[in-house]
């Protein structure tokens, strides 16, 4: 058994909140989720695919204003329609307090990024639409790093940016001082239209922090320092509330031991090699890639031979270039899908994958729907192991001994 002592040192747990304005498992919310996660990583959004998603936001009343030029919007489909998936995606969010005395702000944890970026006082009135704002005339302990500027550009065109702050963070009661606060001076319309987060807790590396011209540490590395151990676990959860634990790993949250594999950490990603899968119990296939662990993608997206194996087992499924991915009848037995990553096989339970309608407005009454399996970005050179993924294992993030740790846990 895997322990660690918690001596000479700071642990906390800090358990996500429901996002009240959550859209759920409607129409389109794959489609969504797949766009969100091109544009994240900077890869073109297909043609059909875009089209789709205008059609929905149409239906939904969700396109953007006549062209005025906020958000940094443009006019063309790509920068219209693309801007939109984030809203779809977060159904759980995590508190975060920022200032002296401090602000409450409901944030997104994103092992996929390394910014820690939020509403503001100094963001546009017209860019916010329910979100909390950092109020940063209000916090005492506020001060700018003058000349230092962060801006995020997504693969839609869109970007967010403005200027960066020195204010006191505090997450779960773990507290870090003069911690970077990117202040948004412009937001991209993917987060105006997303009335529910307040802005991103990036827990990748620094290395890919966006600060220019002197990048900064995260709130992770910064904690890390104080932390009895550094290191912080992702207990996420399906259509529950999850947990991270920043410091120690509490046993009652897994099933047997922590298989640890070596991350590379040279892209600023939780980057580990993956050796291959298995469907339905059945021998293993040996498809070594590159992959990231990331809690801010909701999808498993893999190498395009991978998804092809998985859904040949599915009666019915085909690849829907409009949908934006592999699509199957919603009556479909789904098989577990299991990663081999080191010695560990990490099973996702089929049902994990049955992940949005296609064609109605719910699980319950659609006849298509989409899979939270889909095949990477074509030329992307990594695998991206998100929530669907993340959900069905107790994952740890250990950055002193720079490994990922992965052991399996009770799913509902």
């Amino acid at each position: 058994m895997f322990e660690i002592t918690t001596l000479g040192g700071m642990t906390f747990k800090i358990t996500q909140v429901p996002n009240k304005k959550y859209y759920g498992q409607h129409k389109g919310r794959g489609s969504m989720a797949i766009a969100r996660a091109y544009s994240k990583y900077g890869a073109a959004i297909p043609d059909d695919l875009l089209s789709s998603i205008q059609k929905l936001l149409g239906e939904l009343g969700l396109l953007g204003d006549d062209g005025s030029g906020s958000n940094n919007m443009t006019k063309d489909p790509q920068g219209e329609v693309a801007a939109i998936p984030q809203m779809f995606d977060s159904e759980y969010l995590a508190p975060v307090q920022i200032g002296t005395p401090p602000q409450t702000l409901n944030l997104d944890f994103d092992t996929g990024s390394s910014d820690l970026w939020v509403f503001s006082s100094e963001t546009p009135a017209n860019q916010v639409q329910g979100q909390e704002v950092w109020n940063i005339e209000q916090s005492s302990t506020a001060r700018m790093l003058a000349g230092e500027k962060w801006g995020i550009s997504y693969g839609d065109g869109s970007s967010s940016n403005g200027n960066v702050y020195l204010d006191t963070v505090s997450i779960g009661g773990i507290t870090v001082e003069d911690q970077a606060v990117e202040s948004a001076s412009n937001v991209s319309a993917a987060f105006t239209q997303r009335a529910d987060t307040d802005g991103l807790v990036g827990l990748a590396f620094g290395s890919i922090n966006t600060i220019q011209p002197n990048k900064q540490k995260t709130f992770w590395e910064n904690a890390a320092t104080n932390l009895a151990s550094p290191l912080f676990t992702a207990n996420l959860r399906k259509a529950e509330p999850g947990n991270y634990n920043f410091g120690f790993i509490d046993p009652t949250e897994f099933t047997g031991d922590i298989t640890f594999v070596p991350v590379n950490t040279s892209s600023g990603f939780w980057q580990f090699t993956a050796m291959g899968y298995a469907v339905a119990g059945s021998d293993v296939i040996s498809a070594p890639h590159q992959a990231i662990a990331d809690t801010g993608t909701t999808l498993l997206m893999v190498p395009e031979a991978i998804a092809d194996g998985y859904y040949a087992k599915v009666q019915g499924a085909a690849s829907s270039p409009s949908a934006g991915g592999y699509v199957f009848p919603c009556g479909a037995d789904l098989p577990d899908f299991t990663a081999v990553i080191g010695s560990y096989k990490a099973v996702i339970p089929g049902d994990f994958i049955k992940f949005a309608p296609v064609d109605g407005t719910s699980l319950d009454d659609a006849a298509t729907c989409f899979g939270g399996i889909q095949a990477s970005p074509a030329g992307f050179p990594l695998a991206i192991y998100g929530d669907i993924f993340l959900k069905a294992q107790f994952v740890v993030f250990h950055g002193g001994n720079q490994q990922l740790g992965l052991a399996s846990k009770p799913l509902p």
